[in-house]
């Protein structure tokens, strides 16, 4: 399979503004990514934008798990948000801190409950899809949709880490934006592919710059 086959042929079914929505909802995801390395709490509202036109375009590809999580990061941006205002002095940036012990284990707790909510909902997608002479079940879950549950449990907890600030929000990240990259090329979403590359990448960043921005603090 060449790049034709994984980037350009997909797209041939699609129309204009299913592409345009797939650019856009890309373009505002790297700016969210760009924002919240600068610990810029511009991170949200392009982020809220991003996630809206993911949870359209991830439903249409039968993703439903990303798609519910999509739905997740717009509560939790705006959480978030307000979160990040109130413990900013200049209303724009923040400080960061390594989660602590009890906040390990409501990470943990969340993200059990997270792959046994998914994993029901995947169970219940035929009856969801209106399938005819489809039963409730996982029989039809390929390996896309199985790494589905995980990430949207790995995703989950990391949004949820970096509304508290939390350095370790950026492991997840990194972790869940990896096996996404193979994932949406199976689903024929070339674009949105590229765009957890390069998430992989700025996630990457964003861990090495907000330990050092947390040394430098210790330091004064």
């Amino acid at each position: 399979m060449n790049l034709y086959d994984l980037f350009v042929k997909p797209y041939e079914s699609y129309d204009s503004l299913q592409i345009t929505l797939e650019a856009s909802g890309t373009i505002f995801g790297i700016l969210s990514v760009f924002f919240s390395i600068k610990k810029n709490i511009w991170v949200y509202p392009t982020g809220i934008i991003s996630t809206l036109i993911y949870v359209y375009l991830l439903f249409n590809a039968g993703l439903l798990g990303d798609c519910m999580i999509n739905v997740y990061y717009t509560v939790m941006s705006i959480y978030g948000w307000v979160l990040w205002a109130r413990n900013s002095e200049d209303h724009v940036h923040v400080e960061v801190t390594w989660a602590t012990r009890k906040e390990w284990i409501h990470a943990s707790i969340l993200f059990v409950l997270s792959l046994a909510f998914v994993t029901f909902i995947y169970y219940c997608k035929p009856y969801i899809d209106h399938l005819e002479g489809g039963y409730l079940g996982l029989y039809h879950l390929d390996w896309a949709n199985w790494m589905d549950i995980f990430t949207t449990s790995i995703f989950l907890v990391g949004m949820w880490l970096m509304a508290k600030q939390r350095i370790e929000s950026w492991i997840f990240w990194i972790l869940g934006d990896l096996i996404c990259i193979p994932m949406m090329i199976f689903k024929g979403l070339g674009i949105t592919s590229v765009q957890y590359l390069v998430f992989t990448i700025m996630a990457i960043l964003g861990y090495v710059n907000w330990k050092k921005s947390f040394k430098e603090k210790k330091v004064q």
